[in-house]
């Protein structure tokens, strides 16, 4: 008996029936959610890849890294050798041994997006497990505005890649990086008379960096409007990459929005990663890359 005033301890107090089917619900339920091995694992590890290709042009050569308008495929921020450099090629080795000796280099200098479908059959046949693609610089930097790739044309080039690509390789990851802001390059070299010498030199980027002191509004104008193209052509980048669906990864603009310096350009044309760039292309496009 319990003295008036007082209550039986809520332990022993019977359970009504709408809060004991309640009870024996989730019971029920436990055991089910416990052994559930979609709710209980971690996230899949992929694999290391043990074997890759390249696909772009000079600046995926390594084109001035080493040496007077040559290529240097060795200091290639994507499938190069050298240590300095510290490519994709060379951290994706440190982890699967078995890729040693088999990173192809199927981009060439001077390569637009015209090129790629025909790069990618070439790295199909190379059996690649990984692919980057860099593409899109010369298709914005040519002689003059008028001659850059329409932003349909350079989204059909790279669709025809891309699916060469996908039925060739289904099973390859594909990493696509977005285009350098070449408009950095006008801002971080138009103060340097050598910088400017060598874009009048050879002709480069004239779309872009002619006339690099002029301060008129139809320079600026004509700047900006190169500049948007290669945000345009990202965007598609981007897009055609969704497409591909999910053994495709964009890196997110990352390499995009590098703030890249002077001192990362080669001192021969102003224009190509030397290999300080190709480092930090290397570092900036594998961070938003996979994770193996």
């Amino acid at each position: 008996m319990f003295r008036p005033g007082t209550r039986e301890p809520e332990a022993t107090m019977p359970l009504s029936r709408r809060a004991l089917a309640f009870v024996t619900a989730c019971a029920a339920l436990l055991p089910l959610t416990l052994a559930d091995p979609a709710a209980a694992a971690p996230p899949t590890t992929q694999a290391a890849p043990t074997s890759m290709a390249s696909l772009g042009d000079s600046i995926t050569r390594g084109f001035n890294a080493c040496g007077w308008y040559v290529d240097c495929t060795a200091r290639s921020f994507s499938t190069g050798d050298n240590s300095a450099v510290n490519s994709h090629y060379l951290r994706i080795r440190a982890l699967e041994p078995a890729i040693s000796g088999r990173n192809h280099n199927a981009a060439r200098t001077g390569a637009k997006s015209a090129d790629m479908a025909g790069q990618a059959g070439t790295a199909v046949s190379q059996g690649a497990g990984y692919v980057t693609l860099l593409i899109g610089a010369n298709d914005a930097c040519t002689g003059s505005e008028s001659a850059m790739t329409s932003t349909a044309t350079f989204r059909a080039n790279i669709d025809a890649a891309l699916n060469r690509l996908r039925s060739g390789l289904p099973q390859a990851r594909v990493l696509v990086i977005s285009i350098p802001d070449v408009h950095r390059l006008w801002s971080v070299g138009k103060d340097s008379s050598g910088a400017r010498s060598a874009w009048s030199l050879f002709g480069i980027c004239q779309s872009l960096l002619a006339n690099p002191t002029s301060t008129s509004q139809a320079d600026t104008d004509r700047r900006n409007r190169v500049r948007q193209r290669v945000v345009d052509y990202n965007t598609q980048l981007a897009q055609a990459c969704t497409a591909y669906g999910s053994n495709c990864r964009f890196d997110g603009n990352a390499v995009f929005r590098y703030p890249f310096t002077l001192n990362q350009l080669s001192t021969w044309d102003y224009f190509h990663p030397n290999s300080a760039g190709q480092q930090a292309l290397a570092s900036v496009s594998y961070a938003a890359g996979f994770t193996w």
